[in-house]
């Protein structure tokens, strides 16, 4: 699909130039890329899709010569701005990046006259080779999410066989009765409570399965951070015991975040498994907390175990580190909750004293919608 184009009559203005990609990175801190997309066809909104993911980027606009083009809609859902005439665009001294996917030969010399000095431009050949490389980097931490899910079921084994065996042994018991039952009310009786039991048993079975699966959900869902609270200390039960754990539950009302439910539903079930295998020794209280908070919503999650040495508070969102015994842990769970945190252009922050517990604070942008 082509960006609108006009005709240029003269250069644009050069003064006040932005920097470079490169010299956005100044000592330790980078500033967020700004893009701008000319073009909102199959390209553009598969760009869009994955580039408004990424914490570091920020997609200054797009824009199409067709007011129908997907990519144009994908923006409005997205509330990323559509820019109407590609001129104004690629003269924004605002952008960093040009991402080039109209497929218009002409494209390219109207970028030269009207962008600023120091922005860089990706097109043809060099912007389908950045779609193909994002788009599998989005692919294998999709499959990486995955894997880690799956291997944590297998710590769900022991919950799940306490979990199923009493209904089965009340449905066993109740069918050995009937057997010699001969009272028809006590046997309607005995059949309602077969049924009820079976239904536990099957609840139990379609929520590991609705978790095991792979995200079938859309990224940019208006998601309610109490109810996925809830769903994720119902789904860590089975993993972890909390027979001895006080759960001390602050919930704020209608305290919602934009992403995708399955990704967060994962992000809170590690969140809660480790709060708890951090109080294993001792009885202790795991605090769910939310709020919205200065125009954003805050979910904290916190415990009184054992807490994390200051040496090592620094590498927990690193891939592969654990403090776990071999073949308890894959090193990737606090990992995948920073990496899913970021999608959300959120923010993770921990708070840790030995002895006393920790305490883990995510932020999200508020939603302009509230929550289904």
């Amino acid at each position: 699909m082509l960006g609108r184009i006009d005709t240029p009559s003269s250069p644009a203005p050069r003064e006040n130039p932005v920097p470079s990609v490169a010299e956005r990175t100044t000592g330790s801190a980078t500033l967020p890329t700004r893009v701008a997309i000319l073009g909102a066809g199959r390209g553009g909104t598969a760009l869009l899709d994955l580039l408004h993911q990424m914490p570091s980027i920020v997609i200054a606009g797009i824009t199409d010569v067709d007011p129908e083009a997907p990519g144009l809609q994908r923006a409005r859902d997205l509330r990323i701005p559509i820019v109407e005439q590609a001129k104004a665009l690629i003269a924004d001294r605002g952008v960093n990046l040009i991402i080039d996917v109209t497929g218009d030969p002409r494209m390219e010399r109207i970028i030269q006259v009207y962008k600023a000095p120091a922005t860089d431009v990706l097109s043809g050949s060099a912007a389908r080779v950045l779609w193909e490389l994002v788009r599998h980097e989005a692919n294998l931490q999709a499959e990486l999410f995955h894997a880690e899910k799956l291997a944590g079921i297998g710590s769900f084994a022991a919950g799940i066989a306490h979990d199923i065996n009493n209904p089965l042994q009340l449905i066993m018991g109740l069918a050995e009765n009937l057997a010699d039952e001969q009272d028809l009310a006590v046997i309607r009786n005995q059949a309602r409570d077969i049924v009820e039991a079976v239904r536990r048993t099957s609840a139990i079975c379609r929520d590991l399965t609705h978790y095991a699966r792979k995200s079938s959900m859309p990224d940019d869902a208006i998601v309610s951070l109490n109810g996925r609270l809830d769903e994720a200390l119902k789904i860590a039960r089975y993993a972890v015991s909390l027979h001895d754990v006080r759960i001390d539950k602050r919930y704020g009302p209608d305290v919602a975040a934009r992403g995708n439910p399955d990704e967060l539903l994962h992000a809170f079930v590690n969140l809660i498994t480790n709060a708890v295998h951090a109080m294993q020794d001792r009885s202790g209280t795991l605090t769910l907390e939310t709020r919205i908070d200065s125009h954003a919503a805050v979910v904290r999650i916190g415990d009184t175990g054992c807490g994390i040495p200051p040496e090592l508070q620094g590498q927990i969102f690193e891939p592969f580190f654990t403090t776990k015994a071999p073949g308890k842990g894959t090193g990737l769970g606090l990992y995948n909750v920073n990496t899913i945190i970021h999608r959300m252009h959120g923010m993770i922050a921990v708070e840790s004293r030995v002895g006393s517990g920790t305490t883990f604070t995510l932020t999200f942008p508020l939603p302009e919608e509230p929550p289904s």
